[in-house]
């Protein structure tokens, strides 16, 4: 089993979970439909699931640029950095993204754009600070690997999909509170099947979105490696990234699922939940596979 075979291996997978994912959405907003006998649940949520993919589609960066509080690079400012991004975006057949910098000891990056043509990468200060160029340039590959396999637009329908299953268990419960709902004696099995779906549906959407996340961040892991052909590089700038147990700034989780690490850090036991809920797996892991 090659590097490229598993590459394969992952994308399959993850169209895989994408398609259950959608079957999942349908279903329950049919279960909950029927249960209120209000077709109208569903069409409101589909409409406003359709108007939040397309401004979360078309202005991804800018939404994300304005909450991590990036600011735009020239190369006279970073040249190395702007020299970096450069040749491997041609390395990797890619346009030249917009470049931005996070005022932020935390080390950290992203990449974010709705395509290739219509990318930005961002990297905080703390990242420079700390990393040689052999491990600044394994971040940045990932970074432009994550633009290359196009898992921005992946992971807006994740959490587009998300989004409309919290959407319709949250209209669920607003009205089971003010009462409603079928009292038919010959489907009463269906009624205990729409209340459970209610209830997990949120929990199920958000376990299948994290199972979404990993899978593209090895990918993008694995992806950056051969495009550097230096997996050390990586590897070597994941532990130095890891070991920084300080949340950002400014850290949302609109936006964690973006950045190379966590970016809510750990400490305590809000530090073990948001590893627990978090969308990258765990840097021990991805430093294994890079080394191994």
């Amino acid at each position: 089993m090659n590097i490229y075979n598993e590459k394969d291996k992952n994308v399959r997978k993850t169209w895989f979970l994408m398609f259950f994912f959608l079957v999942v959405v349908i279903f329950v907003g049919w279960l909950i439909s029927w249960y209120f006998d209000s077709p109208s649940v569903l069409y409101i949520a589909v409409a406003f699931a359709i108007l939040m993919n397309f401004f979360s589609y078309w202005y991804s960066d800018k939404i994300v640029i304005k909450l991590t509080r990036a600011k735009p690079v020239s190369r006279d400012s970073h040249r190395e950095l702007w020299n970096i991004v450069e040749n491997l975006s041609i390395t990797a057949g890619l346009p030249m993204p917009k470049l931005y910098i996070v005022d932020d000891p935390a080390p950290n990056a992203f990449a974010t754009g709705r395509s290739p043509k219509h990318s930005a990468v961002a990297v905080t200060t703390g990242l420079l600070q700390i990393l040689d160029r052999t491990e600044l340039e394994g971040v940045i590959a990932h970074e432009l690997s994550h633009i290359g396999n196009r898992d921005m637009l992946v992971s807006t329908i994740a959490v587009t999909l998300v989004g409309f299953i919290a959407i319709l268990a949250d209209i669920s419960w607003r009205m089971a509170f003010f009462g409603g709902g079928r009292r038919d004696k010959g489907a009463g099995w269906l009624m205990v099947l729409a209340i459970v779906a209610i209830i997990l549906a949120p929990i199920a959407a958000k376990v299948i979105q994290l199972a979404v996340s990993r899978r593209r961040e090895f990918l993008a892991d694995a992806s950056g490696a051969l495009l550097t052909r230096y997996p050390e590089g990586l590897a070597s700038a994941l532990e130095k990234i890891s070991n920084y147990s300080r949340p950002m700034r400014h850290a949302s989780h609109a936006t964690s699922h973006l950045f190379i690490s966590n970016p809510f850090g750990a400490q305590g036991f809000a530090g073990f939940m948001n590893k627990l809920f978090s969308t990258h797996p765990p840097a021990q892991e991805r430093i294994r596979a890079l080394r191994g």
